[in-house]
């Protein structure tokens, strides 16, 4: 993934720790996101509301809370 353009002419590039930083915190959130909307369906699907949804959604994630790093793959 190239650095963004229109750099001011002082300011040097970020290193490649710096922008494979960048990228792994990307991939997280967007894995966090995407199973977040899926667990949420997939609790609205089966009926559930209020409290009970809340707690549904929250114990899912905290069980599959690693797996948001398999989106960072993709630099």
């Amino acid at each position: 993934m190239p650095c963004p353009e229109g750099r001011q002419s002082g300011q040097s590039q970020p290193s490649c720790f710096d922008h494979m930083k960048m990228c792994f915190v990307m991939g997280c959130a967007v894995g966090t996101v995407a199973r977040e909307l899926r667990t949420t369906f997939s609790c609205l699907r089966i009926g559930m509301q209020g409290r009970e949804l809340v707690g549904g959604i929250g114990k899912t994630m905290m069980l599959t809370e690693g797996r948001g790093t398999v989106m960072t793959n993709g630099d």
